[in-house]
């Protein structure tokens, strides 16, 4: 099966304006992220979908794929299905562009489970969540059923818990890279926003929504998504400790 790996990086961030430029340890977010994808050795081409020509410059500078999208395209999703839906291939994995932790391990575990499972339209990642985690509404967290498929995700601390005890066994964090079928990927995207994934600023509520079980690959993976300026300290201290 042929996957395609698409980094959708857009300029106009609210929270962080020009984000997929800013510098980590005096290298782009952008570059952690293309160089990530490239160490897994799993994908046909390596895709950066951009709004703007300084990102494509840079996704050219790294020997990645530069492929202009509208701006207008109102989620990533749409920006992934704008580069690949003339591109022959079978699952498309969608890696965000601000995770610059993203590791050669979990993309290969994404891919090996989408392959050992050919019934899935979608599938995704999760790790071990942190007690100090569970309050905070920028890690997403998602419960999962007996057959590793996701029940919910959500912004909030989930489950509910009575006794106020946190356990790891029941939640876990997720991670922000989506692998999609390709055939899924155009049905997805044609299916309006939902109210449920507005609410919780969740592109993969809709993938429930409309019925369709998410697969998960759990592991032990390091990850830290940069969603404001100050997360980059905190990526920063991580990779001085893996050096």
């Amino acid at each position: 099966m042929k996957f395609v790996a698409v980094i959708p990086s857009r300029y106009a961030s609210v929270r962080f304006p020009a984000k997929p430029l800013a510098k980590i340890l005096n290298k782009e977010m952008l570059a952690w992220v293309i160089e990530g994808a490239k160490s897994a050795e799993v994908f046909t081409d390596i895709i950066v979908a951009t709004d703007h020509a300084e990102i494509a410059s840079l996704a050219k500078a790294y020997k990645a794929t530069a492929v202009m999208t509208d701006p207008d395209l109102p989620t990533g999703t749409d920006r992934v299905w704008q580069a690949v839906k003339n591109i022959d291939c079978d699952w498309v994995v969608n890696i965000q562009g601000d995770e610059p932790l993203i590791a050669a391990r979990a993309l290969q575990d994404l891919v090996n489970k989408c392959e050992a499972n050919p019934d899935w339209s979608m599938a995704s990642l999760a790790t071990q969540l942190r007690v100090e985690e569970l309050e905070n509404p920028n890690v997403v967290k998602v419960i999962m059923n007996q057959n590793d498929q996701a029940i919910y995700f959500s912004r909030f601390a989930i489950p509910f818990s009575r006794d106020k005890e946190f356990n790891s066994e029941v939640a876990k964090k997720h991670m922000g890279i989506y692998a999609y079928k390709k055939s899924f990927l155009q049905k997805f995207c044609a299916q309006e926003p939902t109210v449920l994934e507005k609410k919780e600023s969740l592109e993969q509520l809709r993938a429930l929504y409309m019925g369709v079980a998410i697969g998960m690959q759990v592991g032990e993976y390091d990850t830290c998504g940069v969603d404001v300026p100050e997360d980059i300290t905190i990526v920063e201290s991580i990779l001085k400790e893996r050096t």
